[in-house]
C-alpha cells in the first residue's frame, strides 16, 4: 500500500481503519453465490466499457474499496488515467468517451441512483441504441451486480489500497 511507503518519506496520512466485518469469511456461500453471479453477468461484456462502469458505481455508492480494485483492474486492461480521472465528471467531459461506453454510463448512473424510482425511457432507449437486447442485458446485470459489491463494500467498510490488478480474476 502505497501509503505506508509515503510515511517514511516524512508525509504522515491519517490512520487506516479496520473492516466491520469480514462478511465473506462468514457468509461464504453468499460470497461464493455473488463470484458466479459476476461471472454470468460480465459475460460479452466489453471489459474495459465494463471496468468503466464498475468504477461509475462505485464513485456514486462512495466504495473506496470497489474503487480501488477497479481503477487498477481498469489501468491493467489499458485504460487510461486521463479516462478513469474524468469518469466522475463525464457529463462536462463526454469527448473522452464513445457514444456507446456514454449509453452504458448513463445507464449505470440511472440504474444506480433510481432517484425517481425508475430508470428513465430516455435513458434506456439511448442504451437500447447501443447494445444489442443480449448485450444489454448483460450490462444491466454487471450493472445491478457492481451495486450489490458496493452494498457490501460500503456496509462492511472493506479497506482500499490492498488489492493488486487481477488479484480476484
Amino acid at each position: 500500500m502505497t501509503t505506508n511507503d509515503s510515511a517514511s518519506e516524512g508525509v504522515t496520512y491519517a490512520p487506516g481503519h479496520s473492516p466491520r466485518l469480514e462478511w465473506a469469511k462468514l457468509a461464504p456461500d453468499v460470497y461464493k453465490a455473488m463470484v458466479k453471479l459476476d461471472a454470468a453477468a460480465r459475460q460479452g461484456v466489453d471489459p474495459v466499457m465494463l471496468e468503466l462502469v464498475k468504477i461509475r458505481a462505485s464513485q456514486l455508492n462512495h466504495c473506496a474499496f470497489c474503487l480501488d480494485m477497479h481503477t487498477k483492474d481498469a489501468l491493467a486492461a489499458g485504460e487510461s488515467v486521463e479516462r478513469i480521472v474524468q469518469l466522475s465528471a463525464w457529463e462536462e467531459s463526454k469527448h473522452f468517451y464513445t457514444r456507446k461506453e456514454l449509453a452504458a454510463i448513463e445507464l449505470t448512473e440511472a440504474v444506480t441512483v433510481l432517484t425517481d424510482g425508475f430508470v428513465p425511457d430516455e435513458v434506456y432507449e439511448q442504451a437500447a441504441k447501443h447494445f444489442e437486447e443480449a448485450e444489454l442485458a448483460q450490462l444491466i446485470a454487471a450493472i445491478t451486480v457492481i451495486n450489490a459489491w458496493n452494498r457490501f463494500g460500503v456496509t462492511c467498510r472493506l479497506v482500499p489500497g490492498h488489492y493488486r490488478a487481477g488479484q480476484y480474476k
